[in-house]
């Protein structure tokens, strides 16, 4: 066991709800085409004055007021997002401000695309168990509405917009990280992309409008993820006097309708144990894990001595799980 421990959790969504019936109109659709392609009921969308670190920062001042928790107290901030606000600087140092943090505390971001959360949950755990840090607050967030091309139904229908964050010190031991695996496979990089933002597309070298918005080959991914799937939940568990279902909750990345049924066939569990918010939330990018956590944890789902598998793809071709005791 790694040792780590959850004191406070929190979320923040935008202010525009947007339901499938008023996307139906927007795209000139019949009725219910929206919520059948996409599995979805509603998402929630930024508006143009919107900025992701204020977001951001809502989630983390919600996870911090939940807990009566000091904001002074913080002395690491990682920001976890798929696409950050600019690409200088820091997410993370456009967080503290809004947050409340402490000045001169280190703050910076951790990129793993929709497993950022993952990715910076388990690098907490390792600086707090150096010492390093004595509590660390992780915020995800992502504004996927910014870069959706709407001609493209595939992928424009299943993203939405939102924040959560995460407060986590060392603990006493009997709480942590039981098991982490992360695997890339860079021949489905190409996969899920945005091709503009830093330096291999820019206006001096040739980038058009769509090099700046998200594009994905569905079937691709469907294909890559299917075939490393079994293996690296196998790894994940090698050598464990446990497995998927003794999990008491799975929380996916919130990927899409079919997503979330593909891994839950692949798991063997019974839906009923997998924590799913992908019709009300849509895929938030990074911020959908913790934002699934969050809802787990205030619904009871998620308590004292629970065993969660949190589970997920993202870009890269990336592959990612962690078993987390409560």
């Amino acid at each position: 066991m790694l040792p780590l421990k959850i004191i406070a959790t929190g979320k923040a969504l935008p202010s525009r709800c947007v339901t499938s019936v008023e996307l139906d109109v927007l795209l000139g659709k019949p009725e219910g085409y929206v919520k059948k392609k996409s599995g979805m009921t509603h998402r929630y969308f930024a508006e143009e004055t919107d900025h992701q670190s204020e977001l951001a920062a809502a989630a983390l001042r919600d996870a911090l007021t939940r807990q009566a928790i000091p904001a002074a107290s913080i002395d690491l901030l990682l920001s976890a997002t798929g696409v950050s606000e600019q690409a200088l600087p820091s997410t993370a140092c456009r967080i503290m401000q809004p947050a409340g943090l402490a000045h001169g505390i280190p703050a910076f971001d951790i990129n793993a695309s929709c497993l950022s959360f993952l990715a910076a949950l388990q690098l907490a755990a390792s600086l707090l168990n150096t010492g390093t840090y004595k509590r660390i607050a992780i915020v995800a967030s992502d504004l996927a509405s910014r870069g959706l091309n709407w001609d493209d139904h595939e992928t424009s229908l299943i993203f939405g917009d939102g924040a959560a964050a995460v407060i986590v010190e060392r603990g006493d031991g009997r709480t942590g990280i039981e098991a982490f695996r992360m695997e890339t496979h860079p021949q489905g990089k190409a996969l899920c992309e945005i091709r503009a933002g830093g330096t291999r597309r820019t206006p001096r070298r040739g980038a058009d409008a769509e090099d700046f918005l998200f594009r994905m080959d569905g079937r691709g991914v469907f294909r890559l993820a299917a075939q490393v799937m079994d293996r690296f939940i196998a790894l994940l568990f090698a050598g464990r006097p446990f497995g998927p279902r003794d999990m008491d909750i799975v929380i996916p990345h919130q990927a899409s309708h079919l997503a979330m049924q593909h891994i839950t066939k692949r798991l063997g569990m019974p839906s009923t144990q997998v924590m799913n918010i992908y019709a009300t939330h849509g895929n938030q990018v990074a911020a959908s894990m913790p934002t699934a956590v969050h809802e787990a944890m205030v619904t009871g789902r998620l308590a004292a001595g629970s065993r969660a598998l949190l589970i997920g793809t993202a870009a890269g071709l990336t592959v990612g799980g962690m078993v987390l005791v409560l």
